[in-house]
């Protein structure tokens, strides 16, 4: 808290200061507003330049700019924006200590091919106007904007980030770029650092943004020390919807379904209501008697053992109904209106949808070795997993100019997610000798919340951002059944039986977790121009504070009964667990507490600074060079089931230098080349020594509080070539070293399967990724609404494990993560009044590594998959738009193999829906 005090005060001194400095006799102010001449629109982001000085801005969201400092006299004023035609106003005059007011209209800039005219649209969102921004940009960044996103059947911000360069989503929700981890990949919302709702990894899950919130998901591949420093794969900023110029109300549904649910009887987990809005009842969590019991240690009285059996809710096995088809819902409202003396721009929009999941003929199992070069399978499962999936958010924004020179805004967004999976499954487990049935119920809740205030102050030759904000996530597992049936076969007129599997504290199991995280953050920097007005050099410095607190449990109860004859056996769950043999001078039934679990609580304290020079060493060149300091203070408490303790407790402070240099010979192309050192730091759960593990069979997973962060040493070679509005080639080649990485081993024995984590000694990663964009006007005349993009990165990447790592069976593998290639690639046809699209989208990623083996067991690799989408666009009137999407249209087999055994396998099926729009 003392760190985010100290910035603040340090952002309410420099307001102070700016706000007293006295303005100078020989100077004025120039301002206006920048419109589209056709439209009559404001126009964001141009480029307004006082000719013959270094003075200049860029327009704000209402086409508004203000530039301060102006010498007096005659002025000629030059404005340039992508798509437009650039203009120059001169013989203009400014008096001393006055104000001169221009407004300047801009005309499309038209390029005529044949008997077409295609104009350039420059809206803040476009494709165009990242890519502007992606040119003047001081790191090698890509994006996807909201126009990329409309035009596809993107429901989140998951499905929107994979059409990125080197980008790939692994689950459908967590990012990887250039093939690397999670955990080398930072995400942050409007610029400031979420906490992740999962209790293992790093990265938030993208699932959790629906794609009507967004306005740009855009991922920074390149360090500078204004950015935080522990990514190496990219920095990703997920940048919520900006409000509209003018008034608009927007209203929008889709209805569609899942391949296999239509007009069929799934299975489907009970609820309790409220699961349909993620809210679901208080009666799910876990009941007080069973929390108070802690360990058991204190539970020795069959009466208690009874009365928290009884507490839990009676719901074992899913039941059997019709599945509704997937809908969504989203309406938003936006303006720029005068309030208080001001002009108030705002935005309020909501999103809801609902969806089936289904994963038929899925498949599990476990390998074990049987030679040094062999492996066998056990405990192979295949069944059916149904899933109803929840996703509905919030977004307020509103911003004002306080003056010419001093910009406030506010965001604040709510996101909420729930799955409620219910898995039926049968196999054997070969180490008890019986075949068995598996039932699995598990609801999982997940929400996320971000407040920010920011201001943006421009004082001439020196300019103030600051921001405080406030942030948490939650991840809610309440009342997760597994229950284990053996299933004895019918042998001639006798059918087949289930039978409990009564003798093991793992034939039935309730499990309750339960994780929060709250964060706060202050940031402030300071940029002043120095040097030659004609040539000036920029000095950039800031600090920030942040600050995060988790708490995360997980405990599992297990019951059983030592003695229980086979016509009890029998019986279905409801029966053995609903109150027959739970009264309280019954003693057929026993409870306890299992291992695998435990709880931890976290405190990450975090605080930096940084140094930017921004320099042009010629009409051409420029070099942006600096460094950043990061002092990490990470603490936990770790407690497992059975009362164990394990603190931990890690301290780092890093130096991150970088130097970038950009070559810009003229405005189509762009060399760019940088060198950096950034770092990963270990995650909370990868500390925590706590054990969890699945239900019979299932594999452990447990933290090492000994891991050391990672130093990662960055270079980076870029060529990019911007030859006309919305088109772009680049190549880009990168090379990383990583000192002591941290890579997640699985490691399996004749009784037993583990996965750990163990830094290793270091890795080497390198690659090229290429780039394109184009309409295909350049091959036909015919061909211009038709535009093509596509996006290659292949990589490589080699581990030296060291003498104090695990004995991997493989050592010359590539890192945990590592896919080979990535392939991005999309066909867009555009109607001529650009109202109508369809945009064909591909993707695929090569195998890689989700867990390194440990001798004598193979890696665990993920295998290749390919997936197509179609997207429809098709305007019904003036302002109602028509869609249809496709996703997954080639429905590959999602696989996970170790050695020559199949882990997991199974197919999530094609989805098809249909939708109107409709904007006013």
């Amino acid at each position: 808290m003392s760190l985010i005090s100290r910035a603040c005060r340090l952002s309410l001194i420099a307001l102070v200061a700016a706000a007293t400095a006295g303005a100078q006799q020989n100077v004025g102010r120039v301002e206006g507003v920048v419109t589209d001449a056709e439209t009559q629109k404001p126009i964001a982001d141009a480029g307004v330049q006082i000719v013959g000085t270094t003075l200049g801005t860029m327009t704000r969201a209402d086409g508004r700019f203000s530039i301060s400092n102006v010498p007096a006299g005659t002025v000629t004023i030059q404005v340039r924006r992508l798509g437009y035609q650039p203009r120059t106003l001169t013989g203009l005059t400014l008096s001393a200590g006055g104000v001169l007011t221009q407004n300047v209209a801009l005309t499309q800039a038209v390029a005529r091919v044949a008997a077409q005219i295609i104009r350039a649209q420059a809206d803040r969102g476009s494709v165009e106007s990242a890519l502007e921004e992606q040119r003047n940009a001081n790191q090698i960044v890509s994006s996807v904007t909201a126009e990329q996103i409309a035009k596809s059947p993107d429901a989140n911000a998951a499905q929107a980030v994979q059409r990125v360069s080197g980008v790939t989503v692994q689950d459908g929700k967590y990012v990887f770029v250039r093939g690397l981890g999670e955990r080398y990949t930072t995400t942050s919302l409007n610029g400031v650092r979420m906490p992740s709702p999962e209790p293992e990894r790093k990265v938030v899950p993208f699932d959790l943004f629906p794609s009507g919130l967004l306005q740009s998901v855009t991922t920074s591949k390149t360090f500078t020390p204004d950015l935080p420093g522990d990514f190496s794969g990219a920095a990703v900023d997920i940048k919520t919807r900006e409000y509209p110029i003018d008034r608009q109300v927007t209203i929008g549904t889709t209805l569609g379904y899942t391949e296999g649910t239509w007009s069929k009887k799934l299975f489907y987990a009970p609820g309790v209501g409220g699961e349909a809005f993620a809210l679901a009842g208080s009666s799910r969590y876990m009941p007080a008697i069973a929390r108070a019991a802690g360990d058991f240690s204190g539970v020795s009285q069959q009466s208690q053992k009874n009365a928290i059996i009884n507490s839990f809710r009676d719901v074992w096995r899913p039941g059997l109904r019709g599945m509704r088809p997937n809908t969504a819902l989203r309406a938003s409202i936006g303006g720029n209106e005068p309030m208080f003396g001001k002009r108030v721009g705002y935005l309020v929009s909501g999103t809801y949808s609902n969806s089936i999941d289904l994963r038929d003929g899925q498949t599990r199992a476990i390998a074990r070795p049987t030679s040094p070069t062999t492996q066998a399978e056990i405990n192979r499962f295949t069944g059916t997993t149904t899933g109803e999936s929840v996703l509905w958010g919030a977004l307020v924004n509103a911003g004002t100019l306080l003056s010419a020179n001093s910009r406030l805004n506010f965001n604040a967004v709510y996101n909420r997610t729930a799955d409620n999976d219910a898995r039926v499954e049968r196999g054997a487990f070969e180490d008890l000798a019986i075949a068995a049935e598996v039932t699995r119920l598990d609801y999982v809740e997940r929400s996320m919340w971000s407040t920010q205030l920011a201001g943006e102050h421009d004082m001439g030759r020196r300019g103030l951002d600051w921001s405080v904000a406030a942030s948490g996530v939650s991840r809610n597992q309440p009342d997760r059944s597994e229950l284990v049936y053996e299933l004895v076969p019918g042998t001639g007129t006798t059918p087949e039986r289930l039978l409990w599997v009564n003798t093991l504290s793992e034939g039935a199991v309730r499990t309750f977790a339960d994780l929060n995280e709250q964060a706060g953050e202050a940031k402030v920097s300071h940029r002043w121009e120095l040097g030659s007005t004609m040539r000036p050099w920029t000095l950039k410095g800031g600090a920030l504070g942040r600050f995060a607190h988790r708490d995360a449990n997980a405990q599992s109860f297990g019951i059983f009964a030592p003695i229980m004859g086979d016509n009890v056996r029998s019986l279905p769950p409801e029966e053995l667990f609903g109150g027959r043999f739970t009264a309280p001078d019954s003693s057929v039934l026993n409870i306890r507490s299992l291992a695998q679990g435990g709880s931890y609580q976290a405190d990450d304290i975090l605080g930096a600074g940084y140094v930017l020079v921004d320099v042009p060493l010629s009409s051409s060149w420029k070099m942006i060079t600096g460094a950043r300091v990061e002092h990490s203070d990470v603490q936990i408490q770790a407690l497992s089931t059975l009362g164990q303790s394990c603190p931990t407790d890690r301290t780092f402070t890093d130096v991150l230098p970088s130097l970038s240099l950009a070559y810009r010979p003229n405005e189509v192309h762009t060399l760019r080349l940088s060198g950096s050192r950034t770092l990963a730091r270990p995650e909370y759960r990868e500390l925590a020594c706590v054990r969890s593990r699945d239900v019979l069979g299932g594999v452990d997973l447990s933290g090492n509080p000994a891991l050391v962060r990672t130093l990662i040493d960055n270079a980076d070679v870029r060529w990019e070539m911007y030859p006309r509005p919305g088109a772009l080639v680049s190549a880009a080649v990168f090379a990383k070293r990583f000192h002591n990485p941290i890579e997640r081993v699985s490691k399996s024995s004749s009784t037993n399967s583990f996965v750990g984590f163990e830094n290793a000694r270091s890795a080497d990663n390198y690659g090229v990724e290429l780039e394109g964009r184009q309409s295909l006007d350049v091959l036909a005349d015919a061909l211009a609404p038709f535009t093509a993009f596509s996006s290659v990165t292949i990589m490589r990447s080699t581990i030296d494990l060291g003498a104090r790592a695990f004995a991997s069976t493989n050592p010359s593998r590539a890192m945990v993560g590592q896919a080979p290639y990535v392939v991005n690639a999309g066909l867009t046809y555009t109607t001529p009044g650009r109202d109508g699209s369809a945009t064909l989208l591909f993707n695929r990623v090569g195998e890689r590594i989700t867990e390194a083996g440990e001798n004598p067991m193979p890696d665990v690799q993920e295998l290749a998959r390919n997936m197509l989408d179609l997207s429809l666009r098709l305007p019904a009137r003036r302002d109602v738009t028509m869609r249809l999407d496709a996703r997954n249209l080639l429905d590959a087999r999602y696989r996970l193999r170790q050695g020559s055994v199949t882990r997991e396998m199974y197919r999530i099926g094609r989805t098809i829906q249909v939708g109107v729009n409709v904007q006013r």
